[in-house]
C-alpha cells in the first residue's frame, strides 16, 4: 500500500496593478521588535548622506524567515548561472555603502 502523499499547497496568483512603479533600493535598514521585522527601503546617491525611505515593509518573524531562505536559495541560483557575487572584503558594508563620494583621478601625465 502506497503512503498517502502530502496535500499540495494550492496554486496562487499574484496580480500587480497598473500603476505600480518598480523601485530600486541600494539600501534598507531592518529594526525589529518581538513582534515584527521592519524594512526601509531607500535610494543612496554617491556623496550624499541622507537616503529617503520608499517603501517600508512590515513582516512577522516566520515571514522574515521564510524570505531569508528564499533569497538565499534564489541569490545560489543566480551564482550557479551567473558566478559568484563579491563582496568588498576590507570594509564593512556600511563602509563600503557610506563611504564618502570619490571621483575618478584625472589621467597621469607623461
Amino acid at each position: 500500500m502506497a503512503a498517502p502523499s502530502a496535500p499540495r499547497p494550492p496554486t496562487l496568483n499574484m496580480e500587480a496593478p497598473n500603476d505600480l512603479q518598480p523601485l530600486y533600493a541600494n539600501l534598507v535598514r531592518i529594526a525589529h521588535s518581538p513582534a515584527d521585522l521592519v524594512l526601509d527601503f531607500a535610494h543612496l546617491l554617491p556623496g550624499e548622506t541622507t537616503a529617503t525611505i520608499k517603501a517600508r515593509i512590515l513582516m512577522s518573524p516566520l515571514s522574515a524567515k521564510l524570505l531569508y531562505r528564499a533569497l538565499g536559495d534564489n541569490l545560489a541560483r543566480y551564482e550557479a548561472a551567473f558566478g559568484e557575487i563579491t563582496v568588498p572584503g576590507n570594509s564593512s558594508l556600511a563602509e563600503h555603502l557610506f563611504r564618502p563620494f570619490q571621483p575618478p583621478e584625472p589621467p597621469k601625465e607623461s
